[in-house]
């Protein structure tokens, strides 16, 4: 019996597990499968990836890859080879690939350890892609993508011994520094570092010791994400006129920090620290904004100049290499007039089986800018004006319309990413980035701006929208009014005129729809009520004998309240009039209540008459009521900033009774 039931249990089981379906991962979320190959000490590397999905619309999409070696050597090649110092050693590698115009998700990082059998250890180094370090410098940054909000992003910090260091074997600390504090939220979170030549983590702190020592700056020191070279010496003096190249400086620029101090570098010795940045998702409100991270480094001879290296890095809402930015997203508006200057720049890659000739970019102008003040600081490649150039010399030909303008680079060569024998990515970008002026104060709006690339006759690639808001800042107001009754026959202190004067807090200048929240002191007039009774009795006081003629009782009422708005929602309809309609908090922060009751007294047989006063006393309380009230208004005048009138209905449902005030307000 027991086997019979032991068989019946296995035979269940089976089946149950039989119509259990195996777990499908969707195609996001498969991560990139790394194979490799060990031939004499030389380890060829190649992916394996999800297929990509075209976005409909785009230009076909393709992978970029970064390869991290796991021995503080690096590669962006598709199929690196890579041969390592060290055998019977285990290498963590790992892939990072970004996909560019895919709909889908960047597949997941999953290291893969490798064992090295054999090396060749005459012909292996450090193998790294060329032209990482500008000449004279030592210091880099290099990223493998764009930040994306939610998504990693894959840093490398190169440092080294440049030729004249006046050391053999030099020592010092390198640092990062992150999340700009021009924006609220952190824009990364430094989620891991590897660092392979025993650098130790320091604290930046101690080096505030060598701020104000003068730092070196390198012509090309101030890259964008495609690190390119090309910066004009003209350019390069404009910028450091406008940055303090103070160390100390610099972090004061900074929320946050990572330093590391080395070592033992010995001359012409490069080595990079690689280090895993999340973008954080709060970035989502500053997509297409720019972020900018800095290198320092700091050799503890004092003889050797400091250094410092800036990547400026835009956060997109996808990976895409042909894009418009603005390079302050969130402006001022208190500040902004008609000579502001704007910065946009638009980025370009050719990602075809061929080179380029001609690229033109177009770029749609928002009516608020005056095409007429656009000038152009900066492209790749460089290009001299074609109104200056001669017959068929590469140059750049700048065409303003009413409501456009296009930059068209005129006989160049742009490589391909797909071209047979192109190996660096960054040969087939290019960008162009120009200033422009408004032509008056614009309305607090969004500024919209969108660009178009065509490369020769190729179908126009359409950029994303490069958006520049204002940010609502504060505008403080004072209020002085007078209040009258619209019902008299109430004996409510609400029926009896008052003086206020009080506060408001809203945003600076808004166009149509905002919050305001209010805060003022009403002084009421004093409410009495009295009555008389004719009495007509005889009554003697001492020895004299009067008669009552009357006896009155009168009650006054003295209030002060303090009111707040906590928040009303008010509309400009233009610059001169507005309105808006609230609730408001009235808390009686004295209430004085005075009781008096007198009598009329006539005399009798030459007796004087007689005025007597048998009661009379005073209360005074604090914080003795709150009342509820609803109010709507209409404002004339200056109602965006500056002076205005107004003119209030207030309603008291406790009461049912109604009163009005006028006010005069100045915002600021």
């Amino acid at each position: 019996m027991k086997k019979i039931l032991l068989f019946a249990f296995i035979c269940l089981s089976v089946n149950l597990q039989a119509q259990v379906a195996p777990a499908i991962l969707p195609s996001d979320t498969i991560p990139a499968i790394i194979n490799h190959t060990e031939d004499n000490g030389v380890v060829k590397f190649s992916p394996q990836l999800r297929p990509l999905r075209p976005i409909a619309g785009a230009p076909a999409p393709f992978y970029t890859y970064f390869w991290e070696f796991g021995d503080g050597s690096f590669s962006f090649e598709k199929d690196p080879v890579h041969t390592y110092l060290d055998s019977a050693l285990t290498y963590n590698v790992r892939l990072y690939t970004t996909n560019n115009y895919d709909d889908g998700k960047r597949p997941p990082t999953r290291p893969k350890k490798i064992i090295v059998k054999s090396a060749k250890a005459m012909l292996a180094a450090v193998q790294v892609p060329g032209n990482l370090f500008q000449p004279g410098s030592s210091i880099t940054l290099k990223n493998n993508c764009q930040p994306k909000p939610g998504d990693d992003m894959m840093m490398i910090l190169g440092y080294r011994n440049k030729a004249g260091s006046m050391t053999q074997n030099l020592g010092g600390t390198i640092a990062i520094l992150y999340n700009d504090r021009e924006f609220s939220s952190n824009n990364f979170e430094l989620s891991e570092t590897r660092t392979y030549h025993n650098e130790k983590s320091e604290d930046l702190e101690k080096l505030n010791a060598f701020a104000a020592m003068p730092v070196k700056k390198q012509k090309d020191n101030l890259y964008y994400a495609s690190l390119s070279p090309g910066i004009l010496q003209e350019q390069i003096d404009e910028i450091l006129a406008k940055e303090a190249l103070v160390l100390l400086d610099q972090v004061k620029n900074f929320k946050s920090s990572k330093a590391w101090h080395f070592e033992g570098l010995k001359a012409g010795q490069e080595n990079f620290v690689f280090m895993n940045f999340k973008t954080t998702p709060e970035m989502i409100k500053d997509t297409n904004a720019i972020v900018r991270l800095t290198g320092v480094f700091v050799p503890d001879d004092p003889r050797i100049e400091k250094e410092i290296f800036s990547v400026e890095l835009q956060i997109v809402a996808s990976h895409d290499p042909n894009k418009m930015s603005l390079r302050k997203t969130r402006m001022d508006y208190r500040f902004t007039g008609k000579h502001r200057e704007l910065t946009y720049r638009v980025d370009f890659q050719n990602t075809g089986k061929g080179p380029a000739k001609k690229v033109n970019v177009g770029v749609r102008i928002s009516p608020v800018f005056d095409v007429t003040t656009i000038k152009v600081s900066r492209t790749k490649p460089e290009l001299k004006s074609c109104d200056s150039a001669y017959a068929n010399q590469s140059c750049l030909n700048v065409l303003p319309g009413k409501d456009s303008v296009n930059f068209v680079f005129n006989n160049i060569y742009l490589p391909g990413t797909q071209q047979e024998g192109v190996h660096d990515a960054d040969s087939t970008k290019g960008f162009v980035e120009y200033k422009i002026k408004f032509q008056e104060k614009p309305k607090k709006l969004p500024i919209y701006t969108r660009g178009s690339i065509i490369f020769d006759k190729n179908e126009p690639i359409v950029t994303n929208r490069a958006t520049g808001r204002f940010k609502p800042g504060l505008s403080p107001a004072i209020i002085l009014g007078f209040g009258f009754p619209i019902q008299t026959k109430s004996n409510s202190y609400l029926t009896q005129k008052n003086y206020t004067i009080g506060a408001s807090i809203a945003p600076y200048s808004p166009y149509r729809k905002y919050l305001q929240a209010e805060i003022y002191l009403s002084d009421f007039k004093e409410v009495s009520d009295t009555k008389t009774i004719t009495a007509n009795k005889d009554t003697v006081i001492g020895k004299d004998r009067y008669v009552i003629s009357n006896r009155s009782r009168t009650l006054s009422n003295k209030i002060t309240t303090i009111n707040i708005v906590p928040v009303s929602l008010r509309y400009s309809f233009n610059d001169y009039v507005g309105a808006g309609v609230g609730a408001l908090l009235a808390l009686d922060i004295n209430n004085t209540s005075k009781r008096d009751i007198n009598y009329m007294l006539s005399g009798i047989q030459g007796t004087p008459d007689l005025n007597l006063s048998v009661l009379k006393d005073k209360i005074t309380n604090a914080f003795s009521d709150v009342r509820a009230s609803v109010f709507a208004d209409v404002v004339v005048g200056k109602v965006r900033v500056g002076p205005a009138i107004g003119f209030r209905y207030f309603y008291d449902p406790k009461s049912s009774v109604s009163h009005a005030s006028t006010y005069v307000t100045w915002k600021f």
